[in-house]
């Protein structure tokens, strides 16, 4: 560009060839002028605008203040031609910040941009929000950028760059962004054939299903879907095969997605899952020659390792990758180290044993000393995470003597450790005390607050710990060297418990005294303060050194500092009165137990660790410090419960289930596409209560058909999707929702496809399970791709009565067991109107064909009127057992009523049987 600017190319060349700054600035400062005259004539064409613009943003980034071409700026974009819009849209991104008020006047240009066709002019419009960013063009442009990016007729590198630019608006202003009523539309961009678009598109999905967990869900299947594609099948373009690796950077983010989910309770994605992380395993259980080849094959061995760990510590994965991370730990290669520490503090963290890692303690403890600072500290984590009961004193000793050589970066953490370490694991109250005392001489200024405060709330809250404490402190106030923080220490625990020693030769008030009040000289004036309450507490209990603190206080009544001056007041006053003085002795009354509380270092190191953007759903500090994470917040993929059937039941029906002949069926009556209730879809749904196939759904563009099978408590639905349009129907997603998941388990057989092809059908296998009684039937919601984004949300034909099996009795075998049942509560009646036939007759069959459809089973030559109609039947479920059902239907010609009552053992069944009847019998009549 500059060689077509000579003007621009000279300008250049006079500020390279300028031998001092002097003489620099007077070049700049004499084009400048220049520019700002001709700026101010105003007449000046797109190319003169473009070639000062250009000027101004050269001067910019040499550093140079700028105060002029803001206005030039915003009119190049608004240009016609590429070159002028590109300087314009480059000066904005450089000289304007997100709040300069030019870039109100820019906004409607960026917009036009945006819904241009030009892909050129997309790319720069896109750049310049990203780049620029700000809340008020954040909520002026969020959604246009949206636009680009779910739009079918956009280029990729158009929806990368969108994306991206969502991604960036998110991170500065996430109000700004509807992230939950988008979640479906962007997830489906996940099965876009340029992987470039996926890694874009899954990077943005990582953001926002962060704050939006649930939202985001259906992001786990397609997530699963899109690993076993390129791990199993590979399915890739050759150009995304780094190393011979397939897209290691898309395989890194969907591990690494996955892990901010709870394990998915679904058998086939987790089928699926074992079988891509066991692969991934393989692939990188010998390392190759290819340093490159290495990297991404470790990048993301690692992150399969730790959603290994995620999913199940107890399982094989889990075992090999134990061996993997003991190699890597001991790995010349210092990056290699690191990760295989760090993941191995994982493991640590969530492990339900420790064993395999405590083989490797030495070579941990070693890598203390590793000459790199990153991987020292993750050994000081994995440390920390791995410690327990066993190890404690060990691992504890060797952190003592590493924190006297430690970085100062490190020290402060380690500190907060040791002592965390220290007082979960104490084998006896003496070895905390002389384990911690050790930790404040040695750790010196590293030794904050908390660390002495719960020292002296234990010492406080355990009586026979007092006597050996004041010993010990004692002892350590002798050494020459003595920090503040042990002072502190020293002169509360003395203060306290002092008098439990003052007995014992070497421990006399006096010599208390003397080694207490030497060290105060070299203390600030907070310490000091303390000592002055350790010295009013002595005058209570040793009244023979009373002379030498009241000494003491009559000393700091004169000094300048106000707290020391006042507290010095006081306990002189206090100290003058007589010695049976009671204000005196209520006064310096032994402090009370410290009431129970969490411990402040681990909020303390909390803090100090802070939260990452990636939200990971483990913390250092074992397995017992992330008991208490919410990770039921982490909801699994799209459908609950994980039975299957079993013995005989498990034998694969879908072989009998053959496809369903959609051709005979009606189409729903100028139903729109995305309609899923009304009378044609409420009507198929009703039919499908009572019978085993049938068309759930139809309209222009998609049908949806159902065939089942049921034995027992157990089931399997068969859902047969149709593409009714010739172009495929593309990002296909498919979820279950159980309103009671504690009551019903409904679970893909497999992953379902993500694009059917045009006038195809395919078909998904469900398994189903009855737990326990429940009334709402469970929805499957269908979006996809078709010219636009389209879902639908159905109810699936899954009631109770399907796991009800006949039952035969006879006539005083079934009254018999009608008056044991009794009336209510277990007892549902309810009468309604009924219609009759074309013949003024009672439609019988269509009662007993309803009433048999729902598996009872209609016993003949039981009740005296004919009309009537009388069934029984059980209901098997896996939890509460086998459940028995009574029906007796009694039609009433004349008033056109029906009454119809059902008993049952189980309240909650007998009222859900009668309302799923009465509604089937209501619909077909």
């Amino acid at each position: 560009m500059a060689a077509n600017m000579r003007g621009l190319t000279q300008f250049i060349a006079d500020i390279r060839g300028a031998r001092v700054r002097e003489l620099e600035e007077k070049r700049i400062n004499k084009e400048m002028a220049n520019i700002r005259k001709k700026f101010k004539d105003g007449n000046l064409d797109g190319y003169q605008k473009k070639k000062y613009v250009a000027k101004i943003i050269f001067t910019y980034i040499l550093g140079y203040k700028v105060d002029v071409g803001h206005m030039e700026a915003v009119n190049l974009i608004s240009s016609a031609k590429y070159s002028e819009k590109q300087i314009g849209y480059l000066a904005v991104t450089l000289l304007m910040h997100e709040n300069s008020d030019f870039l109100r006047l820019v906004v409607n240009s960026i917009r036009k941009d945006l819904h241009g066709n030009n892909e050129i002019d997309n790319c720069l419009a896109l750049h310049a929000i990203a780049n620029v960013g700000g809340s008020e063009m954040a909520e002026a442009l969020a959604e246009d950028v949206h636009r680009l990016l779910i739009s079918p007729t956009s280029q990729s590198f158009v929806k990368k760059k969108a994306a991206l630019t969502l991604l960036r608006l998110y991170r500065k202003i996430p109000d700004v962004i509807p992230a939950a009523e988008w979640a479906l539309r962007i997830v489906s961009i996940m099965d876009d054939e340029d992987l470039g678009v996926v890694i874009c598109v899954t990077s943005l999905v990582m953001a926002l299903a962060q704050d939006h967990l649930d939202a985001f869900a259906v992001c786990y299947t397609k997530a699963v879907d899109r690993l076993r594609r390129l791990v199993i099948e590979h399915e890739y373009a050759a150009t995304y095969a780094y190393y011979k690796v397939p897209s290691p950077w898309l395989q890194v983010k969907l591990l690494r997605l996955l892990q901010y989910y709870a394990p998915s309770d679904d058998p086939a994605i987790r089928s699926v899952l074992h079988q891509v992380l066991q692969t991934i395993m393989e692939n990188c259980a010998e390392p190759s020659r290819n340093v490159q080849h290495n990297n991404a094959q470790h990048a993301i061995l690692f992150e399969a390792i730790g959603l290994a760990i995620h999913l199940d510590t107890n399982s094989p994965l889990v075992g090999t990758a134990a061996v993997l991370l003991a190699r890597f730990i001991s790995s010349k290669e210092t990056n290699v180290r690191y990760l295989g520490l760090d993941t191995m503090a994982h493991l640590a963290a969530r492990a339900e044993s420790l064993e395999p890692i405590k083989r490797h303690q030495t070579t941990i403890i070693l890598s203390l000393r590793d000459k790199d600072i990153s991987v020292r500290r993750r050994a000081l984590d994995l440390l920390y995470s791995m410690c327990d009961s066993s190890n404690s004193e060990v691992i504890v000793g060797e952190l003592l003597r590493y924190l006297k050589v430690a970085d100062y970066a490190l020290r402060e953490e380690m500190v907060l450790k040791i002592a965390i370490l220290t007082e979960k694991y104490a084998s006896s109250y003496k070895w905390y005390v002389d384990t911690i005392l050790q930790l404040i001489s040695a750790a010196g200024d590293h030794v904050g607050e908390e660390v002495w405060y719960r020292v002296v709330q234990i010492v406080t809250n355990t009586e026979d710990l007092q006597e050996y404490a004041a010993k010990v402190v004692f002892e350590h106030l002798k050494t020459p060297s003595t920090h503040e923080s042990l002072v502190k220490v020293g002169g509360y625990i003395l203060g306290e418990y002092g008098h439990l020693i003052a007995n014992e030769p070497g421990y006399s008030p006096i010599e208390q005294f003397h080694i207490l009040h030497s060290k105060s000289q070299f203390c600030v004036a907070a310490t000091r303060s303390l000592l002055l309450s350790t010295y009013i507490k002595w005058v209570n209990v040793f009244p023979e050194i009373k002379p030498q603190l009241v000494t003491i206080f009559e000393r700091y009544r004169h000094v300048l500092d106000a707290e020391l001056q006042q507290r010095a007041c006081e306990f002189y006053a206090l100290a003058s009165r007589g010695e049976d003085d009671e204000l005196l002795q209520n006064v310096c009354e032994e402090m009370p137990p410290f009431p129970s509380r969490a411990s402040a270092l681990l909020g303390r190191l909390n803090r100090k660790l802070g939260d990452t953007e990636d939200k990971r759903t483990w913390i250092h500090g074992g397995k017992d410090a992330n008991v208490d994470r919410e990770l039921s917040q982490r909801k699994g993929s799209t459908s609950d419960g994980s039975a299957q059937p079993t013995k005989k039941d498990t034998q694969d029906i879908a072989d009998t289930l053959a496809g369903l002949d959609f051709s005979s069926s009606s189409r729903p009556e100028a139903a729109p596409s995305h309609v899923v209730s009304g009378p044609n879809v409420d009507r198929w749904f009703e039919k499908l209560t009572y019978s085993a196939e049938g068309v759930l759904y139809e309209d222009v563009q998609i049908q949806i058909g159902i065939k089942s099978r049921y034995q027992g408590h157990i089931g399997q639905l068969a859902i047969y999707l149709g593409n009714k349009v010739p172009t495929p129907l593309t990002s296909f997603t498919t979820t279950v929702h159980i309103p009671d998941p504690e009551a019903l388990s409904v679970t893909f057989a497999k992953i379902p496809p993500n694009t059917i092809a045009p006038r195809t059908q395919t078909q998904q296998l469900l398994h189903v399970e009855c737990k326990k009684a429940f009334s709402e039937p469970p929805l499957l919601t269908i979006s996809f791709l078709a010219g636009s984004h389209q879902t639908l949300t159905i109810r699936l034909p899954i009631i109770l009565t399907k796991f009800l099996e006949h039952v035969k009795f006879g006539q005083s075998e079934f009254f018999e067991r009608w008056r044991l049942i009794g009336g209510p509560p277990r007892e549902a009646q309810s009468v309604f109107t009924i219609e009759l036939n074309k013949a003024a007759q009672l439609d019988l069959a269509k009662n007993r064909q309803v009433v048999l459809g729902h598996k009872l089973n209609v016993l003949d030559d039981i009740d005296p009127n004919p009309n009537n109609l009388v069934a029984a039947g059980v209901l098997h479920t896996s939890v509460e057992g086998k459940v028995g059902c009574l029906l007796r239907l009694e039609p009433n010609k004349d008033a056109k009523l029906c009454r119809l009552t059902v008993r049952s053992t189980s309240e909650d069944v007998a009222k859900e049987v009668q309302k799923l009847i009465q509604k089937a019998l209501v619909a077909e009549t």
